[in-house]
């Protein structure tokens, strides 16, 4: 049983690592961001920051899976500990019928003391087992949180591409590229009216 409460321990602190690796790499590409952000390449910048949100949730995800294993270790140590606690009332119960027998007020206090601590063990033990089960998460990245992210990178940054940001049609690449385009538009309307003109 030690064995297996071990591989458990083990495979849980294996994921760990994985979830902490996982942050580091949201962390790196959280710089990419700031990086994108500040050459004004804003849809550069959108595509670092989904990856540092599914980065984020796979960090997440990781952790959760260890947490899910070390609460099967820990069932399994609640399974051993609940059969040396089965062990401990079967003698409580005993102590507490010699008490019974001699009447003795003090005895019958103590033995049934003990037998509430021993219970009291048991729901801590139930208690924690349960609360280290928790519902995965899914691996999408919602665009608000992209913006959201953009957003408080550029302001920790000091950048002033806010204002671009949100005139930025979905399909743009760059606040600079946007400018460009939009003056060829107007060049072209010019040609045309002029054209029309003619």
């Amino acid at each position: 049983m030690d064995e297996t409460i071990f591989q458990l321990k083990f495979t849980s602190k294996q994921l760990e690592r994985l979830s902490k690796k996982a942050e580091k790499e949201s962390e790196k590409e959280q710089a990419k961001v700031k990086k994108a952000l500040q050459q004004k390449n804003v849809e550069c910048a959108r595509v670092y920051a989904e990856n540092v949100i599914r980065k984020k949730n796979e960090s997440l995800n990781w952790l959760r899976m260890a947490s899910r294993v070390d609460a099967v270790a820990s069932k399994v140590q609640t399974a051993v500990t609940m059969k040396s606690v089965s062990k401990n009332m079967s003698q409580v119960t005993k102590s507490l019928d010699k008490a019974l027998g001699s009447m003795d007020l003090q005895k019958v206090s103590a033995v049934m003391d003990k037998f509430e601590s021993q219970v009291q063990n048991l729901d801590v033990h139930t208690s924690v087992m349960e609360d280290s089960m928790s519902s995965a998460m899914t691996l999408t990245t919602p665009q608000e949180q992209v913006d959201d992210l953009i957003h408080r990178i550029a302001e920790e940054s000091g950048l002033e591409v806010m204002d671009q940001l949100s005139q930025l049609p979905a399909g743009a690449t760059s606040v600079g590229a946007e400018s460009a385009r939009s003056q060829d538009r107007e060049d072209q309307l010019s040609r045309r009216l002029a054209a029309l003109r003619n």
